[in-house]
């Protein structure tokens, strides 16, 4: 077991619905963790439900997007000297249950990420929204050099290197901070595994972007890297002079 001094980071958007009983179930599953919460320019009562149910809570004046949330995570936790770091949904889509699996896996990697697509698993995503996973899938796992099989996955930890790396290079914007996170993190050399996880569908609330937008900026998220990869490929030419 790492003795890692952990946070728990739980990115918020108008989540009154469900922050309470995120908060509570991952006090039950790792009472040893500090929680903090980004509340995201939420206009309900998401920060003061937060700081009810012992969290610490940073308040962003206005909703900067889950990347924007989660660089003030990391630069929360790089400031507080935290060893360990893992991201927690606070609709509800991620089992607290399995934040010992997540947190665990630092001890031979750098980043551990969550994934719901494994033999035992219920979560089905179907359509052109799974098509462009599957493509984003192969191609960073190629970059890896070893699979990713759930790139968008935002149930993951950091150790102390990728705590340093996000806490001054996260990217900001819709989707960033899953996709392009793991590529900031392959190309700056971090070792990154994946831990089976279990993935609900929310309790409360409702997404930042619907199902097709999702779908189109994947699509296109995947064709920018898979011409990076291609340009990494070619052999520099020699030097004519």
């Amino acid at each position: 077991m790492t003795s890692l001094r952990t946070l728990v980071a739980i990115p918020a958007w108008n989540e009154a619905g469900s922050i309470a009983d995120v908060i509570a179930k991952v006090r039950e599953h790792r009472p040893d963790a500090d929680i903090l919460v980004v509340s995201d320019g939420s206009t309900d009562d998401t920060g003061d439900l937060a700081k009810a149910a012992g969290a610490i809570v940073v308040i962003l004046p206005f909703n900067v997007g889950v990347g924007g949330a989660m660089r003030t995570a990391f630069l929360y936790a790089k400031r507080e000297g935290y060893g360990a770091m893992v991201q927690v949904d606070a609709d509800g889509q991620h089992d607290p249950a399995d934040l010992d699996r997540v947190i665990e896996g630092l001890v031979e990697a750098d980043v551990v990420v969550g994934t719901r697509f494994h033999p035992n698993s219920k979560y089905l995503v179907r359509g052109p929204r799974r098509w462009a996973m599957v493509l984003l899938s192969k191609s960073l796992s190629r970059m890896n050099r070893g699979t990713i099989s759930d790139p968008t996955s935002g149930f993951r930890s950091a150790g102390p290197r990728a705590i340093d790396l996000f806490a001054v290079e996260y990217p900001a914007d819709y989707l960033g901070d899953t996709v392009g996170s793991l590529s900031i993190a392959i190309r700056n050399g971090l070792v990154i595994h994946e831990t089976p996880v279990t993935m609900y569908f929310r309790q409360a609330g409702r997404p930042s972007k619907n199902a097709i937008w999702s779908a189109l900026y994947l699509g296109r998220a995947a064709l920018a890297i898979i011409a990076t990869t291609t340009r990494a490929r070619r052999t520099p030419k020699a030097d004519a002079a």
